[in-house]
């Protein structure tokens, strides 16, 4: 039997304090119990402590992982440091991101090599590399805060809106891989960064409404999984009629205008064919505010809202006053809206795509739904 050396030390200390202690009449009652206490605690409270340390600390002790996570917190430092100069809610969120990034990868570490773990490792190094990059063109080196207040100052277009909360479903393992968004049939010109997602969105605009987490900007458009049309508490069949309508045809990723999907129903005769479009999105608007799916909220400025409320072969004019003439919008920037649109998507999906809600309905045509 392999006794600790410390218990030795504290058995021997206790059989000496339990002496003294019989000696100035305290009674055996209370003597005996903690003389046989003391020895199997100092013996078993380090194993249970160990135990229950494990499960919110992980230990890597093998060089190539050790130099491995190095990089990781190199990285996850820039996070950090842009994260003290700026209180943006995309800087926070990048900082949760990636502290999940390290504990899940320490505990990668902890069961497999780096060789055998080599392609999720890539993985997790390409999304702190993404997060680091993505969070300098927030807060600019050497710059922080005054640079925000300086572009506050200068009377420039504010971001469209704040990013939706993190996803409120705590049965969701931690944050994984970045989905960038692909480009869609009208989206020409958006990049690609990554593997495509296999969700298709909705976006439509609502009427304004100004949540305590956007800090005072109004929200005016929405941008949810297709999925969420099949939520329960959205007007069915509606919904479902929608979702097989918004899904056929479309690239996984794509992001489609509710005046998109008018204009492909024959500028909005065959809507009521397929279903109330008005109770589907305040249905879906009541989902969002009430975190049982999630959204992508954003407060577009009028132009851009204008552009995705119209048809893609449409135009918006617009007067300028200090030019005296009319200015038209047209089909390439509602791609650039668009793109920008995917461009926070792909943001806000950085370690989970968009939560459609529980409880989904199937849909009634499957087969015609990609």
């Amino acid at each position: 039997m392999t006794i600790r050396p410390a218990t030795t030390v504290v058995t021997a200390l206790t059989l000496v304090a339990a002496a003294l202690a019989l000696m100035y009449s305290v009674p055996l009652s209370i003597v005996l119990p903690a003389a046989a206490l003391a020895p199997l605690l100092v013996e078993h409270l380090p194993d249970r402590f160990d135990t229950r340390a494990g499960e919110h600390a992980r230990i890597v002790e093998d060089e190539a992982a050790c130099r491995y996570l190095q990089r990781l917190a190199a990285l996850h430092t820039g996070l950090l440091q842009a994260a003290a100069s700026s209180d943006r809610y995309e800087v926070r969120r990048a900082v949760r991101i990636g502290h999940h990034q390290l504990f899940d990868t320490a505990d990668l570490l902890q069961r497999h090599d780096t060789r055998s773990a080599s392609s999720e490792l890539i993985a997790r190094e390409r999304l702190m590399l993404q997060l680091a990059v993505q969070t300098r063109q927030i807060v600019p080196p050497m710059q922080g805060g005054a640079a925000a207040a300086r572009h506050d100052r200068s009377g420039e277009q504010p971001p469209w809106g704040p990013y939706p909360p993190a996803p409120h479903r705590p049965s969701r393992p931690s944050p994984g891989h970045t989905t960038p968004i692909p480009p869609t049939k009208e989206e020409t010109n958006m990049p690609q960064d990554g593997q495509p997602a296999d969700e298709v969105y909705l976006l439509f605009a609502h009427e304004a409404y100004y949540p305590a987490a956007a800090q005072k900007r109004e929200i005016n458009t929405s941008l949810v999984a297709a999925a969420s049309l099949l939520h329960p508490r959205v007007r069915q069949p509606d919904g479902t009629r929608i979702y097989e309508r918004l899904t056929r045809g479309r690239r996984p990723g794509e992001i489609v205008p509710l005046a998109t999907l008018t204009h492909e129903l024959d500028g909005g005769r065959l809507w009521p064919e397929v279903g109330d479009w008005e109770a589907v999105t305040a249905d879906l608007l009541q989902l969002i505010q009430e975190e049982e799916c999630d959204a992508l909220s954003l407060g577009l400025p009028h132009i851009a809202r204008a552009l995705v409320c119209s048809g893609p072969h449409s135009e918006v004019e617009v007067y300028d006053p200090a030019a005296g003439r009319h200015r038209a919008y047209g089909p390439a920037e509602r791609i650039e809206v668009l793109a920008e649109v995917g461009k926070q998507l792909a943001w806000a999906e950085a370690g989970c795509a968009l939560w459609p809600g529980d409880g989904l309905l199937a849909p009634a045509n499957p087969e015609t739904a990609t």
